[in-house]
């Protein structure tokens, strides 16, 4: 029988595990006797040192970060785009729209599909998520040709909504375009810690030919899903085809049940796991003992209780005597151990167990090879030999403890003095954003100020621009009175020019009448006439030609004088 998997976490990368059941955006695999369904999912998981003071100098960065922002970004209602605009658009379409959106909205769409694949909202997350996948699965233009002028925030989106992994969207998952098109249509492996090119190991079983996106490295035959659960009897793995298969889908699907041994037909039956892909057996009992000696001083006591379950549960049918004492030995200690034993005490009493069960087999104790019984003297030989491992392998497992909890001492220490320097560097921040905020309201009490002065000014220069309109209006008003007063005036002296001229003229008119009468008076003497005319003409030409003389210069006056 296989051991189990042992992955080793790639170095900068991000270590999750998440359900990948289309019709399951989140389920939880830590209880023990959960459903088969639920336990080939798996629950999220995060590394979690210093989980606590990397938020809270996360939170204080952030805040910082709030405090200097002076720009905010807005996205107009016609350039914003939702989860099913991506998920039944063209490509091409979002795409370019995705090219002008603010990091902050893309950051905000990821936040929400993440919501909703953590099923965190109840039936209504489930629902929309269904109408997501639904939207881009029964699409025909998401092709590897079309996925390639993709948006990279769109396609982490558009593979997160068809696997069911919000992992895709987790700024730590640095996956190339190329290898998410390929996770998209199913040509490589949809878990993140494997990335296997499908089919893995150039397999050509019906499973692995048939079923889209399936990786025997790392799924369960049945239930098509995947976890990290390593150095486990969670997983077991046929010994002829290493495909794998979770123990829990094994025995809800009847693969684990009594048959005849694998090493010899005509011996007793024993329990046996039956693997879906190749249809072949493989033994149980020297499996679940290899995984207990090579991986159970590793377990801490919660691990040992579930992997004792484990095994209980496989071998609670079981009509073989070495299965039905193992049976019974895994639920005595775990009895034992929710009242109190610790693990190491029952660590070694597995192992020591194991080691006995060995010389309890058929072909070693009761039979020899020929098929006679074995003497008790040698039998008793063997024993003493068996304990004599069994203790020296106890001996074993304490240096390793010893080993291990100096380690983890170490550890300890160097955790304690690197919270001791976030503690220092969180102290710092809040200091950083106190005076941050001092200058701030500084700046602000100055704004004010100035605001205030501006607005005095205004107001200055708003009554300064009244009294000059007032002043305006009033010189306006005096010189149109001036004007008038003026052109009074004026018009005053022409009326007494024309009154005088015509007083001038009548003068002449009745000055010639006299002339005429008396032209004919004296008999019609014209030198006589003629000489009073111009003694007349002179007198009246020295007096009134004086008044009109200033006439034109008047005239002039009044153009130049408006």
């Amino acid at each position: 029988m296989m051991l189990p998997p042992r992955q080793q976490p790639r170095s900068g990368s991000l270590q999750t595990s998440l359900s990948l059941d289309a019709h399951e955006p989140r389920s939880n695999s830590n209880h023990i006797h959960e459903s088969p369904t639920e336990s080939a999912s798996s629950q999220e998981t995060w590394p979690a040192a210093d989980a606590i003071v990397a938020k809270e100098i996360e939170n204080v960065k952030t805040e910082n970060d709030c405090l200097e922002q002076s720009v905010i970004h807005r996205v107009s209602s016609a350039d914003k785009i939702t989860l099913r605009d991506i998920a039944r658009e063209r490509v091409d379409v979002i795409s370019e729209k995705m090219q002008y959106l603010p990091d902050e909205y893309i950051d905000e769409l990821k936040n929400q599909l993440k919501s909703i694949l953590e099923g965190n909202g109840g039936s209504q997350n489930r629902e929309e998520f269904l109408i997501l996948q639904k939207y881009v699965q029964s699409r025909s233009d998401l092709t590897a040709k079309t996925l390639i002028r993709a948006h990279r925030s769109q396609l982490e989106i558009l593979v997160a909504i068809n696997m069911g992994i919000q992992a895709f969207l987790h700024p730590n998952v640095s996956l190339s375009q190329t290898s998410l098109i390929e996770v998209f249509v199913y040509k490589r492996c949809r878990n993140i810690a494997c990335q296997s090119l499908l089919p893995a190991d150039d397999c050509s079983c019906e499973i692995c030919a048939n079923r889209n996106g399936f990786c025997n490295l790392c799924m369960c035959v049945i239930c098509n899903k995947f976890d990290f659960e390593v150095n486990t009897c969670r997983w077991i793995g046929c010994d002829l085809c290493s495909h794998w298969t979770h123990t829990d889908c094994a025995i809800r699907d009847g693969q684990i049940c009594m048959g005849p041994s694998v090493k010899s037909a005509a011996g007793p039956t024993e329990m046996l796991f039956r693997c879906r892909a190749c249809n072949r057996p493989s033994e149980l009992l020297g499996w679940v003992k290899d995984v207990f000696r090579h991986c159970a001083p590793a377990w801490d006591k919660e691990a040992l209780m579930r992997e004792l379950d484990f095994v209980s549960r496989i071998f609670r049918g079981s009509d073989d005597p070495r299965g039905k004492k193992l049976f019974w030995k895994c639920e005595d200690l775990l009895e034992k151990m929710r009242g109190g034993l610790a693990e190491s005490a029952a660590c070694s009493s597995i192992l020591v167990f194991f080691q006995e069960l060995g010389m309890d087999s058929p072909t070693s104790v009761e039979y020899a090879e020929g098929g006679r019984l074995i003497a008790p003297q040698e039998a008793c030989n063997r024993i003493a030999d068996v304990v004599q491992e069994a203790i020296r392998k106890m001996e074993m497992v304490a240096d390793e403890k010893m080993r291990l909890f100096k380690k983890a001492r170490l550890s300890l220490d160097a955790c304690a003095q690197e919270l001791e320097a976030k503690a220092k560097e969180v102290a710092e921040l809040k200091l950083e954003r106190q005076k941050k905020k001092l200058q701030i309201e500084e700046l602000e009490k100055i704004v004010r100020l100035k605001q205030a002065e501006a607005d005095m000014f205004q107001l200055k220069a708003n009554e300064a621009k009244r009294e000059a309109e007032r002043l305006q209006r009033i010189a306006h008003a005096k010189s149109d009175k001036s004007e008038e007063d003026y052109a009074s005036s004026y018009l005053k002296q022409r009326l007494s020019e024309a009154e005088a001229e015509k007083q001038y003229l009548f003068e002449k008119i009745k000055l010639q009448e006299s002339s005429r009468a008396l032209q004919s008076n004296n008999g019609g003497d014209p030198s006589k006439v003629l000489m009073y005319s111009k003694i007349h003409d002179l007198l009246h030409g020295y007096s009134i030609p004086t008044k009109t003389e200033s006439r034109p210069n008047e005239r002039r006056d009044f153009r130049t004088n408006p």
